[in-house]
């Protein structure tokens, strides 16, 4: 054999490797992520859904999620592309929650884009008053807005 066929082979074979070895890295991440597919976890769908897991069904290859209070949806399996961890505050960080972040003054800080200052929001109107409403509770609320 002369030296350009060699060359040939072993390009050839570091490609073969190289693509398993990446093939049996995903099926290995894969499998990683399905471990953690249990009732109570945040996921996130291929198609941008976030949910909780109600359930899910091994033979049916099926997970119900809830997408809020009282709604739900069933999907593949193979739909559910992440799971969404809860996000750690840094250490300098100072949050509260149901008063937004705090600067090193203690005092409220720039409101993010897209955000309004809770200051011209009204009391029923505030995020944090919209966690807990039921489905009544919201519809009512969203009926009110748009008078």
């Amino acid at each position: 054999m002369d030296l350009m066929t060699i060359l040939l082979l072993v390009i050839f074979a570091f490609f073969i490797f190289t693509m398993f070895r990446r093939n049996k890295k995903a099926q290995t991440q894969q499998a990683e992520m399905r471990t953690k597919f249990v009732p109570g976890v945040e996921v996130m769908t291929n198609f941008g859904l976030f949910g909780r897991i109600l359930s899910v069904d091994e033979a049916e290859n099926k997970v119900v999620l809830e997408l809020s209070p009282g709604a739900t949806a069933t999907v593949h399996r193979q739909a559910v592309s992440k799971v969404v961890e809860p996000p750690v505050p840094a250490e300098g960080d100072v949050t509260a929650p149901e008063h937004g972040v705090l600067g090193a003054e203690g005092s409220a800080a720039e409101p993010r884009f897209g955000q309004r200052p809770e200051a011209q929001q009204p009391e029923g109107q505030r995020p944090e008053a919209q966690l807990h409403e039921t489905p009544e509770q919201t519809l009512r609320r969203l009926e009110g807005e748009g008078k």
